[in-house]
Parts: structure tokens; C-alpha cells; sequence
């Protein structure tokens, strides 16, 4: 081999080592996230109680945070501890909580369809409605076309929760026992369950329990039967009507806009699957702990409207529906997708539906 030749390979590997250098070191300076660098950090509250929010929502926050390993942390906030719940939207709004779980109607949200989260009156008859309705019948789409119209918040995901039973400290055997009753309740069920008589009373979490006791409520319309002994309103009740207005209340997590799209996409999905998680966690422990509490709970004594006088519930909902359908185009379209929904499972008969 010649003094060239060997110039030449001894000069290529000098070159081709200083470019490996330099490919290493773009690389390295390249990197989008620095383990020492400050995590992002999320406040997120709650509508729940803090022994409620024990189920609905902690165990996929504390798996977030766990799986975010060091790059995001969200520290989690229970019913009004940083701001009323009646404010939680516009709180979300303006950045001074970062994100929420919650239902819309509560929350105040400024949107036509608010009026379908919670406990829209026979919207469901099961928990596995929710689900289905957003996921498959089309209002996941029609609550991100409203609330893209609202500036600051971003709707990310609806879910099921429990039934809308009463449990009281006066006995439910009739339609008649409705009147007067004065009881704690979502906005818009307490607007449908006033044309039975019934009083819809407004008060933070947290004096719910004192006000039954000292008379000031006569109960609750807000949960179903896993609730009500989950945070200690089995307690100080002593009836549960096993007839609903609702079997499921529909809640959904939101963020500030402007703060969500500042999270990296992977941490994004991330959170997704800690939303979906959530949700699940919900569906089967609802669905356990409503028969085993009505079952063994043994605390509240079961009562129930007959059917014949039920009916009449279930028949003020349908001209409830036509007059929420009247208020915008886009509540029409919910509606008239609830309509068909419930055709459906009617027509599929049992187990989506039964009688």
C-alpha cells in the first residue's frame, strides 16, 4: 500500500470520527426534555367530596402522576376546596385552576348543552349509556363544536356515574309524598323534579350532612345508593326510593385551553388513558356497590312509586326534552339523539332494556 493510500483511509477515519463526534453531540443538544428541569404542574379539583373523590377520580391521578415519571404532576383539589363549585368553569377559564372534573350543569358552564350534563331527566336508564351515547351516537363531537366556541377551556372527555335516586329522612310511597320535599340536587334535575312539588335547595358539599340533620334539608336527590353510603349520607337519612330520574349522571374532565396545549403529546395521551381509566374504574364499582348497599347496606329502608304513578314522571320528561330541544338548533339535534337512543334500546329489548 502506498504512502497515498494510507494518507487517505488514515485521513477518512480522522473524518469520519469527528463527524460521529458531531452527530453525537447534535443529538445530545438536541434532546427536548431534561430530567432536571421543572415538571409541569397541573391543579385540578373536583367536584366530589373528598371521600367520593376517593373512587371517582384519585386512582387515575395518582397513576398519572406515577406514569409522568417526574415530567408532570397534578395535585388534585376536592369540592370547593379552591374555589366554589358553582365557579369551577370560569376558574378553569381565567387560569386559576388548571383543569376540572365535573358536569357541566353544576359548574355553570356558558354553553347551550350544560344543560344535559348530570342529571338530564331519563336521558339514561344504565351506566353504560354514557359511554354510548358519547362515544357512539355523536355528542363527543357536539360538545367539542360548543365548547370550541367558548374561549380558555377545553372539554377532553365524558363519563358515567351512578343513578339519580332520593334518600330522605321522610318516607317515599307516592307521588303526593314529592311536595315540599326540600332537597339538595344538580340545577337542572331540581328544575325537573319542581313540577312534582319538590324543592331544590343549593348548598356547598360539605354542609349537606348538618343540614339534614338540623332539618334544613329533608334529603337528597343527587346520587344514587353508593354514594349516599360512600360519604356518610346514610348516615343521617333513613328512606331510599329505588324509582330514579336518571341512571347515570354524566360528568367530563375540562382543561384551561391554553394550559393544555402547552402539554407535550405524549403526556396528552397519557392523560387520556388516565381519563379513560377513571371512567372505568366508575362503571364497575357503581355498578357494585348500587346493589350491594340497596342489598346489605342495611342503614336506609327501601321504598318505591308504583309504576302506574311513576309513569307520570317519565311522561313530563318527553315534554321536558321538546321544550330544552326549543332553546338552540344544537339542543334539538341532542335530543332528537336521545330519542333515537332510546328507540333503539327499546326495540333491542332485554338486556339493554327491560318491560
Amino acid at each position: 500500500m502506498n504512502e497515498r493510500s494510507k494518507f487517505s483511509k488514515r485521513d477518512f477515519l480522522k473524518k469520519a470520527g469527528l463527524t460521529t463526534a458531531g452527530a453525537v453531540g447534535a443529538t445530545t443538544l438536541a434532546t427536548p426534555y431534561v430530567r432536571a428541569q421543572s415538571p409541569i404542574r397541573w391543579r385540578l379539583q373536583t367536584y366530589a367530596g373528598p371521600a367520593l373523590a376517593e373512587h371517582v377520580i384519585k386512582p387515575s391521578i395518582d397513576a398519572f402522576n406515577k406514569a409522568a415519571n417526574g415530567e408532570m404532576v397534578i395535585d388534585l383539589y376536592t369540592s370547593d376546596q379552591l374555589v366554589p363549585q358553582g365557579e369551577l368553569f370560569r376558574a378553569v377559564q381565567q387560569g386559576t385552576i388548571d383543569a376540572a372534573q365535573s358536569d357541566d350543569d353544576s359548574m355553570a358552564s356558558p354553553v347551550d348543552v350544560a344543560v344535559f350534563g348530570a342529571y338530564f331527566p331519563f336521558a339514561s336508564r344504565y351506566g353504560l349509556d354514557v359511554p354510548v351515547l358519547w362515544n357512539w351516537y355523536g355528542l363527543k363531537e357536539i360538545w367539542e363544536e360548543a365548547y370550541s366556541e367558548v374561549p380558555g377551556v377545553t372539554w377532553l372527555s365524558a363519563g358515567a356515574w351512578d343513578p339519580c335516586n332520593f334518600a330522605t329522612t321522610k318516607p317515599i310511597r307516592s307521588m303526593e309524598d314529592l311536595k315540599g320535599l326540600r332537597v339538595f340536587t344538580f340545577p337542572t334535575g331540581g328544575r325537573f323534579l319542581s313540577r312534582f312539588g319538590v324543592v331544590p335547595v343549593t348548598l356547598p358539599w360539605e354542609d349537606i350532612e348538618v343540614a339534614i340533620q338540623t332539618g334544613e334539608l329533608d334529603g337528597i336527590a343527587w346520587c344514587g345508593a353508593t354514594e349516599t353510603y360512600t360519604v356518610g349520607w346514610a348516615d343521617v337519612t333513613k328512606y331510599y326510593l329505588t324509582n330514579n330520574i336518571n341512571g347515570a349522571w354524566a360528568g367530563s374532565f375540562f382543561a384551561n385551553t391554553e394550559k393544555w396545549e402547552a402539554v407535550p403529546d405524549h403526556l396528552k395521551a397519557l392523560f387520556q388513558m388516565a381519563m379513560d381509566q377513571s371512567h372505568y374504574y366508575r362503571q364497575h364499582w357503581y355498578w357494585w356497590g348500587e346493589a350491594h348497599y340497596r342489598t346489605t347496606g342495611g342503614k336506609l329502608e327501601l321504598t318505591t312509586i308504583p309504576e302506574t304513578e311513576w309513569k307520570a314522571v317519565e311522561d313530563e320528561a318527553l315534554k321536558f326534552w321538546d321544550e330544552i330541544a326549543q332553546t338552540s338548533e344544537r339542543n334539538a339535534k341532542v335530543v332528537e339523539i336521545l330519542k333515537k337512543y332510546a328507540d333503539t334500546m327499546r326495540k333491542a329489548g332485554a338486556p339493554y332494556r327491560y318491560g
